[in-house]
């Protein structure tokens, strides 16, 4: 595996966190990127906040579509992981002009979380901790 790209709805929480993970874990022995299927939305504070905890600051990250993405440097990606229902029917509509593997990681979308700010960092912090896990099982 030598490149992975991360696709959610926005490219603001869920594929940003796996973005950051990757890299985090797996430094320069893998080419990660992520994106959204939509823009529009800003990077999620609560998804820094829970990345700051473990070390990781993704406060430079800024949210792209697919489109911008495939501007900039094309989509040539061994890998492509998908973490919502949408962002997975994109994924597989891609692989109709690019040679790459589609797995779909179903990821609950931690900013339809209430309650305090701490209750609502737990929804983040699970989501980070789950993708962390799939991330190390799956890269390594």
């Amino acid at each position: 595996m030598q490149s992975v790209l991360f696709v959610c709805n926005f490219n603001a929480v869920r594929s940003a966190c796996a973005e950051a993970l990757a890299r985090h874990y797996f430094g320069k022995s893998v080419y990660v990127q992520s994106a959204g299927v939509r823009g529009g939305e800003p990077t999620d504070p609560f998804m820094i906040a829970a990345l700051d905890e473990i070390g990781i600051d993704a406060s430079r990250h800024r949210p792209r579509t697919l489109e911008e993405l495939e501007e900039w440097e094309g989509l040539n990606f061994d890998l492509i992981v998908s973490l919502s229902p949408e962002a997975h029917h994109a994924a597989l509509e891609l692989t109709r002009t690019v040679a790459a593997d589609v797995e779909y990681w179903p990821t609950p979308d931690p900013t339809v979380g209430q309650g305090s700010r701490e209750q609502r960092l737990d929804g983040y912090r699970d989501v980070r901790d789950g993708l962390g896990f799939r991330i190390r099982q799956r890269l390594r």
